[in-house]
């Protein structure tokens, strides 16, 4: 499967790349890096070459509160393009981050032209509204162990490769997770505190569900965190 597969920028077709490309620059980012801050005027939309990158905000009182996680092919900066508004999240590379950037203005034009993509942009929002929705219902439903083991369950789909525990070599039946987010970034992802994602953790790792080191987080039991994720 392409790492693309399913993303705004392997969704379009060849000519659609092309052109898009044609209307922007390619610009680097290194880790820690903010491509967008919450508030600012939208100058510009992103689609992601390589690299992962996570979409925030900021808490009045402190506090990071990660609203994404989006990898290579996402489109982003799009609504605010669209609508004319401030951008609505800070958007900060978590990795060495290649992306092409594309003035709004050139943005609007090309979707003037190409009305397919406009409907391909809305499939992506309502994909997004409904995952929202989603994670505001787990929010009541679950307790911080059950949240975590949500998004951990998430890194793995889409961020897993195959370990083999006894060797400690790819292959095998654990996933080890690519993306290596820290324990306040995950926090902030669940939407709990440092501490209590530190229970959490202690929790699902006394069960060998799991096994965590500095910025390194291993799946034993895929199933065993998706059963107590439901």
């Amino acid at each position: 499967m392409s790492a693309l597969e399913g993303s705004f920028l392997g969704d379009l077709t060849p000519v659609e790349r092309e052109e898009l490309a044609a209307r922007g620059r390619v610009r680097d980012f290194d880790r820690g890096e903010t491509l967008f801050v919450e508030g600012e005027d939208p100058g510009w939309v992103a689609v992601l070459l390589r690299g992962r990158v996570k979409a925030c905000s900021y808490r009045e009182f402190g506090g990071e509160t990660i609203l994404a996680v989006r990898g290579p092919g996402a489109l982003l900066g799009e609504v605010a393009a669209i609508d004319g508004l401030p951008r609505s999240a800070t958007v900060i590379a978590l990795e060495p981050v290649g992306a092409l950037a594309v003035t709004a203005d050139e943005f609007m034009a090309f979707l003037q032209v190409h009305g397919r993509v406009s409907v391909l942009i809305m499939r992506m929002l309502c994909q997004r509204w409904r995952d929202a929705d989603r994670k505001r219902v787990e929010f009541g439903m679950f307790d911080a162990t059950g949240r975590v083991a949500q998004r951990l369950v998430e890194l793995a789909e889409r961020f897993g490769v195959p370990y083999d525990r006894r060797t400690g070599a790819a292959g095998g039946d654990s996933v080890q997770i690519t993306l290596n987010l820290s324990q306040e970034e995950l926090a902030g992802w669940v939407g709990a505190s440092r501490e209590a994602v530190s229970k959490a953790l202690r929790t699902l790792r006394r069960h060998g569900w799991i096994e965590t080191g500095r910025r390194r987080l291993i799946v034993h039991d895929l199933q065993a965190l998706r059963r107590h994720a439901r």
